[in-house]
């Protein structure tokens, strides 16, 4: 089982401070990591850090986790992969999602509509782009070149390189099964290893209907990372932040992330973490997250029951274990990141 990290957030470490990413970057190269993938939401874009970091790595797989599809024309996704691609000697994985209703619509003022069928569309031009086909494409969201103007078809002007892995981070089951059917790999949300099938049956059937096998798709899933051996207080730290995830990863009808852990084992508790949160009553929100759903989503405990967790995420079928570190300083981070990792090592060997 490879191991991940993730770079960044809506508004990574301010002016001045990503010096502090590039050097958690590197430490998680040094530790041995397998891959980094960097966050857009609404501050940092996937792009620019990665191109940063690539310069300070040299072993570290590098993704963008995810670069949103309605924020950039397909022709423009293709060019940025391809350029990071060589500005990394070959280290980039395309990272692909859809977003949400809130930022597609709010921040970028496009259409949310038919999510799955511009992500089709979507990887389907990147793909001709990475072939160095010219892109003549006849969709229902993406025309090229465009019917009635004075466009021709073009090609990048890079060398091919079709062979860039592109990954999908996708929730609702048309889109697992889409991932399953079009994509290399996973960037999966919201899993319990308890609750696997929630998520991999839809990949299964996407993948068998495409005559492919889940075994052709990397499942890149985790959590956070913390040792003590209270659990209670381990517990209570990300009880907020799943509280955050149930309440207001999206609107009060289109929360993805809600969704699959309703369909992985916990409805009454997702719905009624929602209905509080929407209330604006956060506190109680945080404290309605069962203790349940904290332990299955993330590794929490000391040694042996991380251990425990490393084993059941291996079990249920993962690929890429991705490790969210914690630490109430830079140097406990990484203690806490290589001493997962060595149970990794331990546990997989």
């Amino acid at each position: 089982m490879k191991t991940a990290i993730g770079l960044g957030g809506p508004a990574t470490a301010g002016l001045g401070g990503f010096e502090r990413t590039v050097e958690y970057a590197q430490e998680a190269e040094r530790i041995g990591i397998d891959s980094a993938w960097t966050a857009e939401a609404w501050g940092f874009d996937a792009v620019s850090p990665l191109a940063f970091v690539a310069a300070r790595t040299t072993r570290l797989r590098l993704g963008t986790g995810i670069m949103q599809i309605s924020a950039r024309a397909p022709a423009s996704t293709a060019a940025t992969a391809l350029t990071l691609d060589a500005i990394t000697g070959g280290r980039f994985m395309l990272g692909l999602g859809a977003s949400g209703p809130q930022v597609v619509e709010g921040l970028h003022g496009q259409p949310f509509a038919h999510p799955m069928r511009r992500m089709r569309e979507t990887i389907e031009i990147v793909r001709m782009a990475f072939r160095g086909e010219k892109l003549v494409y006849p969709g229902r969201h993406h025309t090229l070149p465009l019917p009635g103007g004075q466009g021709k078809a073009l090609r990048l002007a890079h060398p091919p390189s079709p062979d860039i892995p592109i990954h999908l981070a996708t929730l609702s089951p048309r889109g697992l099964e889409l991932t399953g059917e079009l994509a290399d790999g996973w960037l999966g949300t919201s899993f319990t290893p308890e609750h696997a099938d929630a998520h991999l049956r839809h990949l299964r059937a996407g993948a068998e209907r495409a005559g492919r096998s889940l075994a052709d798709i990397d499942i890149a899933v985790g959590g956070a990372v913390a040792f003590g051996d209270d659990l209670d207080a381990l517990i209570g730290k990300r009880k907020p932040h799943l509280a955050f995830t149930l309440g207001a990863m999206g609107s009060a009808t289109t929360n993805f992330y809600n969704d699959a852990y309703r369909r992985g084992g916990f409805e009454d508790d997702a719905i009624a973490v929602q209905e509080l949160w929407l209330a604006g009553r956060r506190s109680e929100a945080a404290a309605r997250v069962p203790d349940a759903m904290v332990l299955q989503s993330n590794l929490l405990g000391t040694d042996d029951m991380v251990r425990e967790r490393i084993r059941r995420y291996r079990d249920a079928g993962v690929d890429t274990l991705r490790l969210d570190p914690q630490g109430d300083s830079f140097d406990a981070r990484i203690e806490t990141l290589a001493r997962a990792v060595a149970l990794v090592r331990e546990v997989c060997s």
